[in-house]
């Protein structure tokens, strides 16, 4: 909602101004989101009144003016403006004068033809853009008048933000029902008195939608001047407003609108056709509108229809076909009531808005209904002439303004802070508030203009807003708090994510809706769970992985330059669970995934240039699980390389999965390089064995190397927990250190080396004892895989 200042203060005047007043308001909830002056700073302009205008001697497009300027003598001034006159009074700039953009006005010489200031435009006075010609004034601006003055070019231009429940601000008198209440400064509303009919020329109104609309007023106005002149005084306050003066006849409704919140619509009353319907549209009944749209109706859309065709879009916008011209004389003007439901959303729904459907779905006051078709009437009849008919009415049963019961003590409790009865009472009645006393309670009965007050905690905050948000006292809380136990069995969301971050992850937050494709592609999920109101056509579908948006994030990356890329997310996935899941047949786990693309180090120096790959990213995870200790089995995923991807299984649970993407994905998505990622249950890394004591030993270990000959098909995993179950006491660590096939090996063969270290707690072990522990290994390797030593 945009006005003006000094408008405001014509209905109440309050002792605050500039900072003071803005702040007051934006306190209150009715933010200033803007304001500015009228005009920009400039001094030395004067009202000018042109007495001659002769052509110049050497210029054909330049006129020679005289002037009066008030100071007695005429001054010479040379202007181009085409709309230069005898007889007009004009803004002159005088020797001297600072206008807009730095410019100072001197004595010069224009094509050999002195001229002693400027005719401005209001461009050049920055008032508007309009630089079509001089600024033509009223034939009563008083001569020599400063021009800031004449015009109240200081007045400053205020922006209110409005929340959509406020919609009794959309009008001058609702803000300034709003300041007296905050000030107590009175308030003067304009008088408005019934114009008496004095021609019997009228309409009938059928309501053959009264839920929609149930009250719908109407009035003749016959023998009207179109073509008169907005007054002066009017224009300015709707350009200072936002609304561009279009004719007297529209300028006159629209000024209405801002003055009571009351939008209006004025009909070439000779186009119409017998009585006034108002209805909902016909299945694919079309209309042109104002703006020249054609639309196509839905049966939800409600109309304003004479007895032949639609003539408007109910609450929205008039139809061209009987829209006011230049030779109107007759005009048949609408004030109606129509109901908030009715209208919310109609507009949107054809790409277009308008300031009576921003207003009516909102809610505005249908106790000033008549009222302001009164008040159009009599500025019409005042500024365009003619004759008013009698008012046509048709009623249906009007929203029903229910009482709400505000109990001080829930006040109290809601505020925390003490706040008397006869506050309430006070403050109630500077809001215009009408109540009665039940015992101690108040109950309120909203009125008409305001459709936010249904519950006790609105008026609450109405109470709130009147006593000021910055007078509520904020006491330090006080309460028994004590430290929560910190488990040395539960590890910490966040040292999971710092042990991520150290390994050189940077941390992400995706969307949980996602590409319908994502889910097909990645996790190979038919049974997606579906949006039914998504924010974007393309995030249709809840996730049930992160490697999505994972994979998402390298292309962005990528076209961005950005060549190497390590990201993680946490977070929750939604899959459906045949056994009922904890919230209606869904299980929601928190899942952490990680991926990492391009070299494996920051090109440097000191190492050669390598891409990253699977060991990389085991590592990573085998750090991240430390001190867990995983297993990883063989298996397939939809969104994995089949031969280079891995189970993750820790105390025989798979937890997750760790591998290359599939090159069908790579491919796809357009990725010069294969990602390597994994994703893990984020639960089963949050619960770690206690640490328990284990004695180190004193004595020296002893090491021995083996090599063994086996068959290229089997495991390794495989052959290590076989070591591991079936090795001596006296052996600590098996780890294998390399693994060769080629020349010296038979086809079909492959040789693998482990280092075996084998230590005692108790004394230092003979040969015997490792020879022993060596020989039962080999046997039990020969026995069980068919291996053989390699020599």
């Amino acid at each position: 909602m945009k006005f003006s200042e000094s408008w405001l203060r014509s209905f109440v005047d309050p002792a605050c101004a500039g900072d003071e007043f803005s702040h007051l308001l934006t306190m209150a909830g009715l933010e200033v989101e803007e304001e500015v002056t009228v005009a920009p700073h400039f001094g030395g302009v004067v009202v000018a009144e042109v007495l001659e205008v002769g052509k110049h001697p050497d210029a054909d497009r330049l006129h020679v003016c005289r002037v009066d300027v008030g100071s007695g003598e005429p001054l010479q001034i040379v202007c181009g403006a085409p709309n230069a006159a005898a007889g007009i009074k004009v803004p002159c700039a005088l020797p001297g004068a600072e206008l807009p953009g730095g410019l100072t006005i001197k004595v010069s010489k224009v094509r050999g033809v002195e001229s002693f200031g400027m005719l401005c435009s209001a461009r050049e006075l920055g008032i508007t853009d309009d630089a079509t010609g001089l600024l033509v004034l009223a034939v009563d601006a008083p001569v020599g008048d400063d021009i800031r003055r004449y015009l109240d070019l200081d007045d400053r231009l205020l922006t209110l933000k409005l929340t959509p429940n406020r919609a009794d601000c959309l009008s001058l008198e609702g803000i300034a029902r709003e300041v007296a209440a905050l000030t107590g400064a009175p308030a003067r509303f304009a008088a408005v008195e019934a114009v008496a009919a004095t021609i019997s020329a009228s309409r009938v109104v059928v309501l053959d939608a009264p839920q929609a609309c149930p009250l719908y007023c109407g009035r003749i106005i016959a023998g009207v001047d179109a073509g008169a002149m907005t007054p002066g005084w009017m224009r300015r306050r709707l350009e200072r407003s936002g609304i561009r003066p279009i004719s007297a006849l529209v300028d006159i409704t629209n000024y209405v609108m801002l003055e009571l919140g009351q939008p209006l619509h004025a009909f070439d009353n000779a186009r119409l056709t017998g009585a006034i319907h108002v209805r909902m549209a016909r299945n694919r009944e079309s209309i042109v509108l104002l703006n020249e749209q054609t639309l196509e109706l839905q049966e939800d859309v409600l109309l304003i229809a004479d007895e032949r065709r639609p003539v408007a879009m109910g609450g929205i916008m008039g139809g061209a076909d009987t829209g006011i011209t230049s030779v109107t004389t007759e005009v048949f003007l609408e004030s109606a009531f129509f109901a908030p439901k009715a209208i919310a959303g109609r507009a949107r729904r054809y790409n277009f808005v308008s300031d009576a459907s921003h207003r009516f779905e909102r809610g505005v006051d249908f106790g000033g209904t008549r009222r302001a078709l009164e008040r159009a009437t009599r500025l019409i009849i005042d500024i365009c002439g003619g004759q008013a008919g009698p008012l046509s009415e048709a009623l249906a049963t009007l929203p029903e303004r229910s009482p709400v019961r505000l109990r001080p003590a829930r006040v109290v409790r809601v505020l925390g802070m003490a706040v008397s009865t006869e506050r309430i009472a006070e403050l109630l009645s500077r809001l215009g508030l009408p109540f009665t006393r039940n015992g101690e309670d108040f109950i309120v009965t909203p009125p008409t203009y305001r459709f936010d007050i249904e519950i006790e905690e609105d008026l609450i905050e109405e109470i709130a807003r009147l006593h000021g948000y910055e007078n509520i006292p904020a006491p330090v809380p006080r309460a028994l708090m004590s430290m929560l136990p910190q488990t040395e069995a539960v590890r910490p969301r966040q040292r999971i994510r710092q042990i991520l971050a150290d390994c050189g992850y940077q941390e992400v937050v995706n969307f949980a809706f996602v590409e319908e494709a994502w889910e097909a592609d990645f996790a190979g999920n038919a049974k997606v769970i579906r949006l039914a109101n998504p924010i974007a056509s393309h995030l249709s579908v809840m996730r049930s992985t992160l490697i999505g948006g994972l994979v998402a994030n390298v292309a962005t990356n990528l076209r961005r330059r950005q060549n190497r890329v390590r990201v993680f997310e946490t977070g929750r996935c939604f899959s459906r669970d045949p056994l009922g899941g904890p919230v209606a047949g869904f299980r929601q786990p928190w899942k952490l995934s990680a991926l990492a693309y391009g070299s494996a180090l920051p090109e440097q120096w000191g190492s050669a240039l390598r891409n990253v790959d699977f060991f990389d990213a085991k590592g990573d995870l085998e750090r991240l699980l430390a001190p867990l200790t995983a297993r990883f089995e063989k298996t397939a995923h939809p969104a994995l390389h089949p031969g280079r991807s891995a189970a993750v299984v820790v105390d025989g649970r798979t937890i997750g999965f760790v591998g290359e993407l599939h090159p069908r994905w790579q491919q796809k998505y357009e990725l010069p390089l294969v990602p390597v990622l994994f994703e893990l249950d984020l639960d089963a890394l949050t619960v770690i064995p206690l640490p328990r004591y284990a004695e180190v030993s004193r004595q020296p270990p002893v090491i021995r190397d083996i090599a063994i000959v086996v068959d290229q098909a089997l495991e390794l995993q495989q052959l290590d927990d076989g070591l591991r179950r079936n090795s001596p006491a006296i052996v600590r660590n098996i780890k294998l250190f390399d693994v060769y096939a080629g020349s010296g090996v038979e086809a079909g063969k492959k040789s693998l080396a482990f280092r075996i270290v084998m230590q005692d707690t108790q004394k230092t072990l003979l040969e015997a004892d490792v020879d022993a522990a060596m020989q039962q290994l080999t046997a039990y390797l020969s026995e069980a895989f068919a291996a053989r030593l390699r020599v």
